[in-house]
């Protein structure tokens, strides 16, 4: 009899966080994806169900196309350079000297910061006349470089995106951190004592060693781009004329700005497809790597 009940005592410590997870993520996504299929204006009680007719409009139209676009380039960026730049601030501030755990925290400092503070913070930088920016270009003699940056179509999303690089280069360079203490040391050495040189080490010994941390750092870099919306809508709102309009922003603009709450609801399903297709990606991978270190 015992044994029958020891379930009980661990399902009733799942039951709580179980609950709490369908009511914040599962009844949420489920909801979005019936309300993708109706006419839903986000108020009220009265709406239509009109099958895949929102699906129909959202692929034929030219927002949600520019949204698409900008999100792709958004997402080739941050998969690599933040990541790259992570690494090699990695690689560079491996060690426990007291200067490299300054230089950590303070590229650590900017992941710790809201998004929102981050765009505000960045809307200062790139201000027009007070901005540090355009004030450090002036001091260097590059006048005609010091722009309105982010009220520019042709540098706007640019603009954004280095800002969200700043505060998500922090997080990729502490996972670069936790993944070169498993490489071996006694491996290093013994490539150097080969005659081979940084770069040949660091090729053919240190960036295979770091595959499990590479695959985690681009899983959590992609899916962090696909979702970004904090910082966009502070420093842009996704304009000058949609140049900075991101699926995230696209989904909110509809839902919110123009109340068709059904229509933003199928944007939304197909950013959740595009970040599932990710997580799937991602634990394959995962697995390969175990596979490969057992």
């Amino acid at each position: 009899m015992q044994r029958r009940h020891k379930w009980i005592i661990p399902a009733s410590f799942l039951f709580f966080p179980l609950l709490v997870y369908c009511a914040f993520v599962i009844f949420p996504t489920a909801n979005s994806l019936y309300y993708s299929f109706t006419d839903w204006a986000g108020y009220g009680a009265e709406f239509n169900f009109i099958g895949l007719a929102n699906f129909d409009k959202i692929f034929t139209d030219r927002l949600f196309g520019n949204a698409i676009k900008n999100t792709l380039i958004w997402f080739a960026l941050a998969i690599f350079v933040p990541t790259l730049i992570g690494l090699g601030l990695a690689l560079a501030l491996q060690g426990k000297s007291k200067i490299n755990t300054v230089y950590k925290s303070l590229f650590y400092l900017p992941i710790c910061l809201s998004p929102v503070i981050i765009g505000i913070i960045w809307v200062w930088l790139y201000s027009p006349k007070l901005g540090i920016v355009n004030i450090f270009l002036r001091a260097i003699g590059l006048e005609h470089l010091a722009i309105a940056w982010l009220a520019r179509p042709n540098t706007a999303l640019i603009s954004v995106f280095v800002a969200w690089a700043w505060q998500q280069t922090g997080l990729n360079m502490v996972i670069f951190l936790a993944g070169l203490t498993s490489v071996p040391t006694p491996l290093v050495e013994a490539a150097k004592v080969d005659g081979a040189n940084y770069w040949q080490t660091l090729r053919r010994v240190i960036i295979p060693m770091l595959r499990p941390a590479l695959v985690v750092v681009l899983a959590l870099t992609a899916i962090n781009a696909l979702k970004s919306f904090e910082i966009i809508w502070v420093m842009t709102k996704g304009g000058p004329f949609n140049n900075s309009d991101t699926l995230a922003v696209f989904m909110y603009t509809e839902s919110f700005r123009k109340l068709k709450l059904g229509y933003g609801s199928s944007a939304a399903v197909v950013l959740f497809v595009m970040t599932l297709v990710i997580i799937v990606l991602y634990f394959r991978q995962i697995s390969a790597a175990e596979e490969l270190y057992d």
